[in-house]
């Protein structure tokens, strides 16, 4: 949702927003073992409701050949330093010809901090690792730089405000001849395997519009089970909002579908994944009501990528995270003690 907000602040900016998503072999080469595949990150941007088109394959450093190549005005990045592998600033060369805006970066995330949290949650909870000493060892040092001490306390330092909902929010009421569909879940790291859910449901009706019941943090607890969730119902809310095929979101759903929602709501339809349904805490179907009422229906993503899986992913590459990010935190450290020599010279 970080990512989705410098998208939207981009996009308030003009008039049409193209996205350039950077091949994994040049984030290999710059950053890191990406986390998703291209294909995954193509898919996934093009998801997000405020963008126009991507640019596949985009290069690392952005020249003018780039703008012009798509016919773009300016450029936008957040206000972070990005800085190629021997140190220059990609941006360099449009920001000296003047086409290039900057947006706010979101505060209280980053695919660290995330990385983080996965790696913390996994100490004593994922019932699929081996607690080995190795394992251990690499999960206790992660991410700890030159001082010693980790960013990361395994827990959201995002605040959520009302007026970040309403940026994010659609604001759309069902029109006439709508569609109401309803889908419910944790929606946690908001994947590709939810997009693909939410795209086929989408493709269910001529007008659908679709509402997303997010259950509370400690009810995805209740039948997730180990850490989860990662992200707190208010991430959640901004990251399931951001997508395009998501009209509104209801904030901590109840985990049985009632006949009350269904009512409230007007819905005409009830879907869920290919994913289990755990019962509700008396042991009954959450899923009773719409069932009795004809309108429920299980829909195949297609794609079998879970929260589950990311996280595996994740652990997976956590040695290479592990040496990167102590670079990257080096580089960073090595920019501030230049910048701070520039201002001692000036002075």
């Amino acid at each position: 949702y970080g990512h989705s907000n410098q998208l939207r602040q981009a996009r308030a900016m003009g008039d049409y927003l193209i996205v350039g998503v950077h091949t994994d072999e040049e984030i290999a080469k710059h950053k890191g073992p990406p986390v998703f595949t291209q294909e995954e990150r193509y898919k996934m941007v093009q998801a997000i409701k405020w963008v126009d088109e991507i640019a596949p394959g985009a290069p690392y450093v952005t020249t003018l050949e780039t703008l012009d190549k798509y016919n773009c005005d300016f450029c936008v990045h957040g206000d972070d330093i990005t800085l190629t592998i021997d140190g220059k600033d990609t941006y360099e060369e449009v920001k000296t010809a003047g086409r290039y805006r900057e947006c706010k970066r979101t505060q209280g995330v980053s695919t660290t901090d995330l990385v983080g949290r996965m790696l913390l949650m996994t100490k004593a909870h994922h019932s699929n690792i081996d607690e080995d000493l190795d394992y251990r060892k690499h999960t206790d040092n992660f991410g700890k730089g030159p001082k010693g001490h980790s960013p990361w306390t395994g827990v959201s330092q995002f605040l959520q405000t009302s007026q970040k909902i309403i940026q994010f929010a659609s604001g759309k009421e069902p029109q006439p001849g709508d569609t109401i569909i309803y889908v419910a879940g944790a929606f946690d790291l908001f994947h590709i395997g939810h997009v693909d859910f939410l795209e086929k449901v989408h493709q269910l009706a001529e007008k659908p519009y679709i509402i997303a019941g997010l259950h509370f943090d400690q009810e995805v607890n209740r039948y997730k089970g180990k850490n989860y969730p990662i992200m707190n119902i208010h991430e959640r809310t901004l990251s399931v909002l951001a997508c395009r095929y998501v009209s509104e979101v209801v904030i901590g759903a109840p985990y049985a579908v009632t006949a009350d929602l269904l009512d409230h709501f007007r819905v005409m339809l009830v879907c869920h994944g290919m994913t289990e349904v755990v019962p509700d805490k008396d042991g009954s179907d959450p899923y009773e009501e719409p069932k009795r009422r004809g309108i429920f229906q299980l829909v195949d993503s297609g794609s079998n990528l879970t929260t589950d899986l990311i996280v595996q992913r994740i652990i997976k590459n956590r040695l290479e995270f592990e040496a990167r990010n102590q670079k990257k935190e080096a580089k960073e450290l090595a920019v501030l003690e230049a910048m701070k020599r520039l201002e001692e010279e000036k002075h």
